[in-house]
Protein backbone atom coordinates (compact mmCIF):
# COMPACT_ATOMS: atom_id res chain seq x y z
CA UNK A 1 0.00 0.00 0.00
CA UNK A 2 1.36 3.27 -1.21
CA UNK A 3 2.77 5.57 1.75
CA UNK A 4 0.50 8.28 0.97
CA UNK A 5 -2.47 6.77 2.36
CA UNK A 6 -0.37 4.74 5.49
CA UNK A 7 -1.63 7.74 7.97
CA UNK A 8 -5.43 7.91 6.40
CA UNK A 9 -5.72 4.52 6.45
CA UNK A 10 -4.75 3.69 10.24
CA UNK A 11 -6.44 6.37 11.33
CA UNK A 12 -9.77 4.87 9.35
CA UNK A 13 -8.82 1.47 11.34
CA UNK A 14 -8.53 3.22 14.70
CA UNK A 15 -12.04 4.82 14.18
CA UNK A 16 -13.53 1.36 13.18
CA UNK A 17 -11.81 0.01 16.23
CA UNK A 18 -13.38 2.95 18.51
CA UNK A 19 -16.78 1.67 17.07
CA UNK A 20 -16.18 -1.88 18.23
CA UNK A 21 -15.78 -0.77 21.33
CA UNK A 22 -18.08 1.72 21.49
CA UNK A 23 -21.15 -1.24 20.88
CA UNK A 24 -19.40 -3.16 24.38
CA UNK A 25 -18.63 -0.51 26.60
CA UNK A 26 -21.59 0.54 29.38
CA UNK A 27 -20.15 4.15 29.36
CA UNK A 28 -21.11 5.07 25.19
CA UNK A 29 -22.16 8.91 26.07
CA UNK A 30 -18.72 9.50 28.25
CA UNK A 31 -16.97 7.59 24.81
CA UNK A 32 -19.11 10.09 22.53
CA UNK A 33 -18.67 13.31 24.54
CA UNK A 34 -14.50 12.58 24.92
CA UNK A 35 -14.34 12.00 21.57
CA UNK A 36 -16.26 15.47 20.45
CA UNK A 37 -14.44 17.06 23.01
CA UNK A 38 -10.84 15.39 21.58
CA UNK A 39 -11.59 15.60 17.81
CA UNK A 40 -10.58 19.54 17.55
CA UNK A 41 -7.19 18.68 18.69
CA UNK A 42 -6.57 17.51 15.44
CA UNK A 43 -6.60 21.07 14.55
CA UNK A 44 -3.41 21.86 16.61
CA UNK A 45 -1.58 19.62 13.81
CA UNK A 46 0.26 22.69 13.04
CA UNK A 47 2.21 23.05 16.15
CA UNK A 48 4.16 19.52 15.00
CA UNK A 49 3.88 19.61 11.34
CA UNK A 50 6.76 19.49 10.14
CA UNK A 51 8.59 20.44 13.80
CA UNK A 52 7.43 16.97 14.71
CA UNK A 53 6.49 15.09 11.87
CA UNK A 54 5.82 15.40 8.58
CA UNK A 55 3.17 12.18 7.03
CA UNK A 56 2.14 12.23 3.44
CA UNK A 57 -1.57 13.75 3.69
CA UNK A 58 -4.85 13.14 1.89
CA UNK A 59 -5.13 15.62 -0.40
CA UNK A 60 -2.13 16.75 0.63
CA UNK A 61 -3.36 19.25 3.36
CA UNK A 62 -0.93 19.06 6.00
CA UNK A 63 2.06 19.66 3.18
CA UNK A 64 0.12 22.80 2.09
CA UNK A 65 -1.43 23.96 5.41
CA UNK A 66 -0.92 22.07 8.48
CA UNK A 67 -4.08 21.16 8.57
CA UNK A 68 -5.46 17.67 7.43
CA UNK A 69 -8.26 15.22 8.03
CA UNK A 70 -6.14 12.34 9.35
CA UNK A 71 -5.28 14.53 12.64
CA UNK A 72 -8.89 14.73 13.36
CA UNK A 73 -10.19 11.46 12.49
CA UNK A 74 -7.10 10.25 15.27
CA UNK A 75 -7.93 12.35 18.00
CA UNK A 76 -11.55 11.88 17.74
CA UNK A 77 -11.27 8.13 17.92
CA UNK A 78 -7.86 8.51 20.82
CA UNK A 79 -10.06 10.52 22.78
CA UNK A 80 -12.84 7.95 23.45
CA UNK A 81 -10.64 4.92 23.38
CA UNK A 82 -8.46 6.92 25.68
CA UNK A 83 -11.64 7.20 28.32
CA UNK A 84 -12.98 3.67 27.78
CA UNK A 85 -10.28 0.83 27.39
CA UNK A 86 -9.29 0.54 31.07
CA UNK A 87 -12.96 0.03 31.99
CA UNK A 88 -13.54 -3.23 29.77
CA UNK A 89 -13.65 -6.56 31.51
CA UNK A 90 -14.28 -4.41 34.75
CA UNK A 91 -17.56 -4.62 36.86
CA UNK A 92 -17.00 -1.50 38.57
CA UNK A 93 -19.32 1.30 37.79
CA UNK A 94 -18.66 4.51 37.67
CA UNK A 95 -20.63 7.10 39.61
CA UNK A 96 -20.96 10.83 39.98
CA UNK A 97 -19.53 12.58 42.54
CA UNK A 98 -22.02 13.63 45.41
CA UNK A 99 -22.64 17.55 44.86
CA UNK A 100 -21.15 17.96 48.77
CA UNK A 101 -18.17 16.65 47.71
CA UNK A 102 -17.37 18.81 45.03
CA UNK A 103 -17.85 21.40 47.71
CA UNK A 104 -14.83 20.12 49.63
CA UNK A 105 -12.10 21.67 50.02
CA UNK A 106 -9.43 19.03 47.84
CA UNK A 107 -11.21 20.23 45.08
CA UNK A 108 -11.16 24.32 45.52
CA UNK A 109 -8.46 24.04 42.43
CA UNK A 110 -10.02 21.63 40.13
CA UNK A 111 -11.24 24.07 37.80
CA UNK A 112 -7.30 25.34 37.73
CA UNK A 113 -6.02 21.71 37.19
CA UNK A 114 -8.15 21.04 34.46
CA UNK A 115 -6.64 24.08 32.75
CA UNK A 116 -3.55 23.64 33.47
CA UNK A 117 -2.60 21.66 30.70
CA UNK A 118 -3.10 24.45 28.07
CA UNK A 119 -1.45 27.11 30.39
CA UNK A 120 1.54 25.01 30.78
CA UNK A 121 2.07 24.34 26.96
CA UNK A 122 1.59 27.85 26.02
CA UNK A 123 3.71 29.13 28.77
CA UNK A 124 6.66 26.42 27.58
CA UNK A 125 5.90 27.51 23.60
CA UNK A 126 6.65 31.08 24.17
CA UNK A 127 9.80 30.77 26.74
CA UNK A 128 11.16 27.54 25.04
CA UNK A 129 12.58 26.22 21.68
CA UNK A 130 11.66 22.78 22.91
CA UNK A 131 10.10 20.58 19.99
CA UNK A 132 6.14 20.60 20.68
CA UNK A 133 5.77 17.27 21.24
CA UNK A 134 7.92 17.73 24.60
CA UNK A 135 5.77 21.06 25.61
CA UNK A 136 2.66 18.95 25.10
CA UNK A 137 3.65 15.95 27.03
CA UNK A 138 4.55 18.25 29.94
CA UNK A 139 1.68 20.31 29.94
CA UNK A 140 -0.33 16.78 29.70
CA UNK A 141 1.57 15.46 32.71
CA UNK A 142 1.00 18.69 34.59
CA UNK A 143 -2.74 18.41 34.27
CA UNK A 144 -2.90 14.90 35.41
CA UNK A 145 -0.66 15.10 38.38
CA UNK A 146 -2.64 18.29 39.38
CA UNK A 147 -5.85 16.41 38.74
CA UNK A 148 -4.91 13.31 40.65
CA UNK A 149 -4.19 16.34 43.83
CA UNK A 150 -7.50 16.59 43.58
CA UNK A 151 -8.77 13.62 43.13
CA UNK A 152 -6.55 11.38 44.91
CA UNK A 153 -9.02 8.23 44.69
CA UNK A 154 -8.63 8.21 41.18
CA UNK A 155 -4.55 7.70 41.19
CA UNK A 156 -5.32 3.75 40.65
CA UNK A 157 -7.26 4.59 37.59
CA UNK A 158 -4.57 6.77 35.92
CA UNK A 159 -1.92 4.56 36.58
CA UNK A 160 -4.01 1.73 34.70
CA UNK A 161 -5.07 3.34 32.03
CA UNK A 162 -1.70 4.88 31.30
CA UNK A 163 -0.27 1.19 31.52
CA UNK A 164 -2.98 0.21 28.98
CA UNK A 165 -3.00 2.61 26.79
CA UNK A 166 0.43 2.84 26.45
CA UNK A 167 0.64 -1.05 25.30
CA UNK A 168 -2.03 -0.45 23.17
CA UNK A 169 -0.70 2.63 21.15
CA UNK A 170 2.44 0.97 20.91
CA UNK A 171 1.19 -2.52 19.59
CA UNK A 172 -1.06 0.35 17.33
CA UNK A 173 2.05 1.58 15.87
CA UNK A 174 4.15 -1.30 15.65
CA UNK A 175 1.05 -2.83 13.22
CA UNK A 176 1.18 0.65 11.38
CA UNK A 177 5.01 0.25 11.16
CA UNK A 178 5.19 -3.47 10.13
CA UNK A 179 2.56 -2.62 7.37
CA UNK A 180 4.52 0.11 5.95
CA UNK A 181 8.05 -0.30 6.65
CA UNK A 182 10.27 2.58 7.70
CA UNK A 183 7.59 5.20 7.16
CA UNK A 184 8.58 6.44 11.26
CA UNK A 185 12.35 6.54 9.92
CA UNK A 186 10.79 8.65 6.68
CA UNK A 187 8.65 10.98 8.38
CA UNK A 188 8.95 11.70 11.80
CA UNK A 189 11.94 14.63 12.64
CA UNK A 190 14.07 12.14 14.81
CA UNK A 191 16.83 15.25 14.71
CA UNK A 192 14.32 17.37 16.78
CA UNK A 193 13.46 14.62 18.96
CA UNK A 194 14.99 11.78 21.23
CA UNK A 195 15.50 9.77 17.91
CA UNK A 196 14.61 6.73 20.01
CA UNK A 197 12.11 5.13 18.22
CA UNK A 198 12.53 1.48 18.39
CA UNK A 199 12.62 -1.27 20.66
CA UNK A 200 13.07 -3.80 17.59
CA UNK A 201 12.95 -3.17 13.94
CA UNK A 202 9.60 -4.35 14.35
CA UNK A 203 8.22 -2.15 16.94
CA UNK A 204 9.44 1.09 16.49
CA UNK A 205 7.15 3.66 18.34
CA UNK A 206 8.40 6.96 19.11
CA UNK A 207 9.51 7.06 22.84
CA UNK A 208 8.11 10.93 22.48
CA UNK A 209 4.81 9.86 21.09
CA UNK A 210 4.32 7.40 23.95
CA UNK A 211 4.97 9.42 26.57
CA UNK A 212 2.95 11.65 25.40
CA UNK A 213 0.10 10.12 25.16
CA UNK A 214 0.95 8.09 28.39
CA UNK A 215 0.19 11.19 29.69
CA UNK A 216 -2.87 12.05 27.63
CA UNK A 217 -4.22 8.72 28.86
CA UNK A 218 -3.23 9.25 33.00
CA UNK A 219 -5.67 12.95 32.31
CA UNK A 220 -8.43 11.14 30.39
CA UNK A 221 -8.54 8.74 33.68
CA UNK A 222 -9.05 11.68 36.05
CA UNK A 223 -11.01 13.95 34.02
CA UNK A 224 -13.69 11.22 32.23
CA UNK A 225 -14.89 10.93 36.04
Amino acid sequence: MPMLYTYMTWSTLLVVLWGVVFLFTRNKKKMLTMSLGTAPLGLTEPLFYPEYWSPPTLFGLGEAYGFDVESILFSFAVGGLASTLYELGSTAKTKSMPGDRKLGREHRFHAWALTSPVLVFVLLELTTSLNPIYTASMALLTGAVSTVVCRVDLLGSAIKGAAIFSLFYFVFFSAMNWSHPNFVDLYWNNAAISGLTRISHRSPASLADCAGYRHYRSLAAVTDQ
